[in-house]
């Protein structure tokens, strides 16, 4: 085997048709789909105005479709002119203006519902609010917040004057925060008093402060929102408080009508090693997908209720709660706090009580609300629920099925969807009234979206179950447009092989015998045993489908004469086994493994924790992990992560 092979060794071969209720209402069914693909092939640029004319409203239209003279710096409909904000609100308030747009529940279980008219009135206030202090098109300005209403109304207020937000997850340190104001020279920061997260106050101003106390020459103004009502600093000259930022202010402010290219927000990845990213996306292009992918993989209809469980802070709540679900005229949920508050039994009780249609979650927070069993879903009523969906990372076929079974009692379609920061959208997801699903299959690229699995030398490869690199062969209109700063960066980063012809995923995929995509893992994530390439998802799943297992990551360690070694942390459904129960968990498991994919993929060192070390939007930390396994210093930043107990536990210090 060469070692540029990647080999699959997971086999799943259930198979879920959608049902056939769902298919008969369906926004896309499998007619227009055929359509679909088959114009994106024949005239891809044609197809990607068309879905631009249909699905934004612009104050000029464009002529030019795709320009790729600088290639890789894509730019798409660039003569046209819109605003995003409009798009979401205005357009819809001549026949929905009394239609609920946000349902927000706090943690300590205050309801706010916010129709298109009020949700308008106050983005528009906040918008004059915010040009009161000089703050216009093209300035940077930072949201760090709880996940409430205000944080959306923040950044449609953004998008409303041409300011470029970049939200920064609430759960980030001050240093993280610092770090990101002062690569965006950013002239004005958005925060709270703090925030409820597990019935606890997340202490966002004291952050913020500390934030601003080096390095931040560029902040001139910081807006802060009265969500928790402890005592908190206000700097005299610097610090406005929201609601006096707003009293007096018209509910009504004309949209800065921006070109298309004009820069909508910057997102920063985590940075955990070397300096953050700030991911920049672009107006019209980051909508369309956003607006597109709504309605055609979420099948979002006028009477719906969706929710994005995701933090605003993160891509997902970008798309998927603060503008895709508005530009379609939705009603979306918001909840501030953790699932766990006061029980496990919260996510399901939202679901209950706003009678959510269309629930999309991560698999990771999937597997931990499996950890506490049946009884707590099975005690409140999802019948409202028509459609599942997964984001994030590769669900485990085995959560997939306890989702499928426990919460959607076998009759709700689930969308598993694949894509990126970068990508701005989903890219590879089923069609709920088209496709027919596999456990842990991200299933088919969407039409306009020319996805593909490359070797080496960037050809297909063809050969089904054969994994390799995971690429996008054509610019489409959602793509990043560069790292902010550092267009050099960007083109290193992302179109590094393939003579830059090809978007570089950075995931290992394969493809099987029917076309269906399966993640692998990250390319990085690729472990090199004997030189066999495995991928650490698979290893991963294999552990979760055993009966005691909720939750295993696996990364390598050096080995002197396997070159890696697999090193597995595991979270078990009982309790933490210690000692002799350890020991015999262990060989358990490593049996299994080898049972069911052999005996090359065993795990060399398997450690049990209560829990796996992730941020608080429940991300694991997959390098602080290497870290761990290879006895290594930990050096990285972990003021993210939700319980740093369990680093200790993996550490075998506690």
């Amino acid at each position: 085997m060469s070692s540029n092979d990647i080999s699959s060794v997971l086999t799943e071969n259930r198979r879920f048709d959608p049902p056939a209720d769902f298919v008969s209402q369906a926004r896309i069914k499998a007619a227009d789909l055929e359509a679909l693909v088959k114009q994106a092939e024949q005239d891809y640029e044609g197809f990607w105005a068309d879905q631009a004319k249909q699905h934004v409203n612009w104050k000029q239209p464009f002529s030019t479709i795709l320009n790729a003279d600088n290639a890789p710096h894509y730019r798409w409909f660039e003569d046209g002119v819109l605003n995003v904000s409009y798009n979401c609100i205005d357009r819809h308030l001549a026949e929905k203006a009394d239609k609920t747009a946000i349902i927000f529940e706090g943690e300590q279980g205050d309801v706010t519902h916010i129709s298109y008219q009020q949700l308008h009135d106050e983005v528009c206030r906040l918008a004059n609010g915010l040009k009161s202090l000089g703050i216009g098109k093209g300035d940077r300005v930072i949201i760090y917040m709880p996940m409430t209403a205000q944080a959306v109304i923040a950044m449609q207020a953004c998008a409303r004057i041409g300011a470029i937000h970049s939200v920064v997850f609430g759960g980030f340190s001050a240093e993280s925060l610092r770090d990101r104001i002062a690569d965006a020279s950013a002239t004005a920061l958005i925060t709270a008093d703090g925030g409820n997260r597990g019935a606890k106050v997340v202490e966002l101003k004291s952050a913020a402060d500390k934030a601003l106390e080096e390095r931040c020459d560029s902040i001139e103004h910081v807006v802060v929102l009265k969500r928790t009502g402890h005592d908190i600093n206000i700097q005299a000259g610097r610090d406005v408080w929201w609601h006096d930022l707003v009293a007096g202010q018209a509910s009504e402010c004309e949209p800065e009508w921006v070109e298309a290219e004009h820069p909508l927000f910057l997102l920063y990845t985590s940075g955990s090693t070397g300096k953050p990213k700030g991911i920049q996306h672009s107006s019209a292009g980051y909508l369309l997908s956003a607006i597109q992918t709504n309605l055609w993989v979420f099948d979002l209809k006028d009477d719906d209720i969706f929710w994005c469980t995701a933090d605003v802070g993160w891509i997902t709540g970008h798309t998927y709660v603060a503008y895709g679900p508005l530009a379609v005229g939705a009603t979306t949920v918001i909840y501030e706090g953790a699932p766990v508050v006061p029980d496990a039994g919260r996510f399901w009780k939202i679901c209950q009580d706003h009678k959510v249609t269309v629930f999309y979650t991560a698999p990771t927070a999937i597997r931990a609300l499996m950890k506490f069993g049946d009884d707590y879903p099975s005690s409140y009523d999802l019948s409202s629920i028509r459609l599942l969906g997964t984001v994030g990372e590769p669900i485990n076929p085995e959560a997939w099925m306890w989702y499928h079974r426990v919460i959607g009692r076998e009759r709700c379609p689930i969308v598993d969807t694949w894509w990126q920061t970068e990508t701005g959208a989903n890219m590879i997801t089923p069609l709920p009234g088209v496709t027919s699903t596999k456990p842990g299959s991200c299933t088919l690229a969407l039409p306009g979206i020319a996805a593909d699995v490359v070797n080496e030398a960037g050809e297909s490869i063809t050969e089904a179950n054969k994994g390799g690199y995971l690429v996008i062969k054509k610019p489409w209109p959602s793509m990043l447009r560069t790292i902010w700063g550092d267009d050099q960066r960007y083109v290193d980063t992302y179109f590094p092989k393939f003579d830059g012809k090809y978007y570089l995923c950075g995931d290992s995929a394969r493809k099987d015998e029917d076309g269906y995509y399966w993640i692998m893992g990250r390319i990085d994530d690729v472990v090199n045993i004997s030189g066999h390439r495995l991928g650490t998802m698979e290893v991963e799943s294999s552990l979760v489908a055993h009966d005691k297992v909720v939750e295993a990551a696996v990364v390598s360690r050096p080995h002197d004469v396997k070159g890696e070694a697999i090193v597995a942390f595991v979270i078990c459904k009982d309790e933490r086994p210690v000692g002799a129960d350890a020991e015999t968990m262990v060989q358990e498991l490593r049996n299994w493994v080898g049972e069911q994919i052999g005996a090359i993929a065993k795990p060399d060192d398997i450690r049990f924790a209560e829990g796996l070390p992730k941020t608080r939007s429940g991300k694991i930390m997959r390098r602080l992990l290497r870290t761990i396994a290879r006895g290594e210093e930990i050096t990285s930043d972990t003021s993210t992560l939700e319980n740093e107990q369990v680093v200790l536990q993996l550490q075998g210090k506690a």
